[in-house]
């Protein structure tokens, strides 16, 4: 069974959680890179993923993957088994990170 992708995501339509030990995480990347499946890891716990889709924003349209609820610390980008990056992330915030290139 496949998993149909959602469609382009509006202004104000992502839900962030965020507290003092808890931020989100806003990858921008290519366009290319739209419906992959972008993994990250906080230092020494598994991964998680979350699809690069089109944000519509006024004047603009976006790629990015969104990450909410993710607990502080520092994390790694992948690509496939590549680290491609890192980030830190930080309580009660939203951090972001362009795809490195």
């Amino acid at each position: 069974m496949t998993e149909a992708a959602p469609g382009p995501s509006g202004p104000g339509t992502v839900v962030m959680e965020l507290g003092a030990g808890v931020g989100a995480l806003i990858l921008y990347t290519p366009a290319g890179l739209d419906g992959e499946e972008i993994e990250i890891s906080r230092d020494g716990a598994p991964r998680t993923h979350s699809r690069v889709r089109p944000r519509h924003l006024p004047g603009q349209t976006r790629y990015a993957a969104v990450y909410p609820g993710l607990p502080a610390g520092r994390y790694t980008i992948w690509r496939a088994q590549t680290p491609v990056a890192a980030v830190t992330v930080t309580g009660g915030q939203v951090s972001s990170c362009h795809w490195p290139g």
